[in-house]
This record gives structure tokens, C-alpha cells and sequence, in this order.
């Protein structure tokens, strides 16, 4: 799609928006209330923004994936458009990920993009399992990306001391650059290393083709049946 092509669809996203709940103006929703209207039955989109990988490990039920490496104007019309037109026209967006980091820079770029009507989830899937959401499972093993970004982290901290201190001690700007590198990531919310490793092989596959009882946009998603 060309730029004018992405200005419509950014055009008629916004439209969209307007006509949802306009209470929201991105204000972030606890995960109790957030559960209580979808129970209730009211009309919302769930864009789940996390890797394919943990989609299919688990997610809630009804949800639409678009990760976010792959974000952009084009993909979220594809992904609002596999949703039926009484449920983007009039209902509010809610974007998640595993804790709300992701979802926060999701949200931006929507705000960016003149999309109205958007709220993110505050703790992600973590508050809303908390929170006794039903989740659909998969069969997926690989662990929440959050989890990689510590075990890379740690290892990578821990051989730079070792070195520094039974090697050579110029090995102890290891740590101090990964330390820095957190500092960053919780000073701005963005971690590199999370957006890198989002992009690995065994954070794409998401198991056998068809998504069961959620939407894949931009990715092969398997949805088990499980729910807890």
C-alpha cells in the first residue's frame, strides 16, 4: 500500500474509532474492569499485541493478534478487518500484551496515527490471569518474551564478571553495558533486546496452521481448546 493508501486506511481507522467509546482517550484500564465489561457482554475489540509464540501459549478468548514488530498502519486495518463491521464500528480497542510495556508502544503509534476509542489493558495478561480470566491454551513450551530478555540478560552479566574478575578486569564493561541497557529500557519503556529476540524463529512459530478461538493477523497461530 503507498502513502495514499495508508492515509486512507489510517482515515477510515480513525472514523472507526470516533464511533467507538470516545471515553477511553487511551487512559489505561484496570484488568478487573476490563474483564467485568467483557463479561458482561459489552462490545469490544482485544488486540493482543505479544509474540505468535505466546499468543498461542495462551490468550483470551475472541482476541486478535498483531505483534508488535509488525505494526504499522496497513496491518491494523488488516487486523480490525477480520472482525465483523458491528464490532470495529462500535466497540472500544483494547490492547494488551504480557505485562503493558508493548502495549503502551502499540497504543502510541494508534494515538499517532489519529485512531481514537484506545485503551491498554494495565498489566496485560499477567493482571487479567490474576484477575481469573478464562485463557485459551495452546500447546506452545516457549517461555513469555520477558523471561528470554532476564535469562539473556543474566547469563550474558554473569560471564562478563566471571571474565572481569578471573580474566581480565577490561571484561567488566560487560555488565555495566547490560546495566545500562536495563536502566534505558525502564527509563523510556522500550527494550531492544525484547523488540530482537520478538523476532527470532521460535517467537514467530505459533504451532499448526488455524487460530481456533482467537483472529491471526501476520502470523500461524494454533489456539488450543484448554481453558483455564
Amino acid at each position: 500500500m503507498g502513502a495514499m493508501g495508508a492515509m486512507g486506511a489510517m482515515g477510515a481507522m480513525g472514523a472507526m474509532g470516533a464511533m467507538g467509546a470516545s471515553s477511553q482517550n487511551g487512559v489505561p484500564i484496570p484488568a478487573h474492569e476490563f474483564l467485568r465489561r467483557q463479561n458482561s457482554g459489552e462490545p469490544c475489540t482485544i488486540l493482543d499485541v505479544r509474540t505468535p509464540a505466546e499468543f498461542a501459549a495462551s490468550h483470551l478468548e475472541g482476541s486478535v493478534l498483531l505483534p508488535l514488530d509488525r505494526f504499522s498502519p496497513e496491518a491494523l486495518q488488516g487486523a480490525l478487518g477480520a472482525l465483523s463491521p458491528m464490532e470495529t464500528a462500535s466497540a472500544p480497542v483494547y490492547v494488551l500484551c504480557q505485562s503493558g510495556g508493548r502495549a503502551t508502544r502499540a497504543l502510541k503509534k494508534m494515538q499517532e496515527w489519529g485512531i481514537p476509542g484506545c485503551s491498554v489493558v494495565d498489566g496485560g495478561m499477567d493482571a487479567c490471569a490474576a484477575a481469573g480470566a478464562e485463557l485459551v491454551r495452546g500447546e506452545s513450551r516457549v517461555l513469555p518474551l520477558m523471561r528470554q530478555v532476564q535469562l539473556v540478560i543474566g547469563t550474558v552479566s554473569a560471564l562478563g564478571a566471571g571474565l572481569a574478575l578471573w580474566k581480565d578486569g577490561r571484561f567488566a564493561w560487560i555488565p555495566l553495558f547490560t546495566g545500562l541497557g536495563l536502566f534505558y529500557a525502564g527509563l523510556t519503556g522500550t527494550c531492544g533486546l525484547a523488540l530482537l529476540l520478538g523476532r527470532m524463529p521460535w517467537n514467530q512459530a505459533g504451532g499448526s496452521a488455524g487460530c481456533g478461538q482467537g483472529s491471526c493477523v501476520g502470523g500461524g497461530v494454533a489456539s488450543g481448546e484448554e481453558h483455564k
